[in-house]
């Protein structure tokens, strides 16, 4: 006899993330990037001038992944590889003109996403579930760190 699958909210949550990130990569590939390189041009766009290895951690990949993608990047036009000034074994990462029209369309995307998940919910239970979101995950990074979680 088959046991139901559980609908706590880790598998909850799994499902959702999951289903997100297929949208995301079929929206991505439609104008030829990958979910990686979108979530890339993001992070870098909220801290210009970020290092490679700043970015891996930000990312949650090796660093050797983060250089093949810049790579990429980089032959696109869209992002650039600058001296540090204090350290010259390392370069600081930039975003060049050519990221801002893709950085509209995902934006875009966003916000439409946003919209679709919010309607017919009430603005007082997104906002609710927003907020126990952040602390569940501010409670897993202190977890990972080695921290008490918050609040406890």
């Amino acid at each position: 006899m088959e046991k139901p699958i559980p609908n706590d909210l880790p598998f909850v949550l799994h499902d959702v993330a999951r289903l997100m990130r297929l949208r995301f990569d079929q929206r991505a590939r439609a104008f030829g990037m990958t979910r990686a390189q979108c979530v890339t041009l993001m992070k870098l766009d909220c801290r210009p001038g970020m290092s490679q290895a700043e970015l891996a951690t930000l990312l949650e990949v090796e660093p050797i992944t983060v250089a093949r993608m810049i790579d990429r990047l980089e032959a696109s036009g869209m992002v650039e590889r600058r001296p540090d000034p204090s350290d010259r074994r390392m370069h600081r990462l930039h975003l060049r003109d050519a990221a801002a029209p893709v950085l509209a369309v995902i934006n875009e995307y966003r916000a439409a996403a946003v919209t679709l998940l919010k309607d017919g919910i009430p603005a007082a239970d997104w906002e609710t579930a927003v907020r126990v979101l952040l602390q569940i995950k501010d409670k897993l990074v202190n977890e990972a760190a080695g921290l008490a979680p918050a609040g406890d």
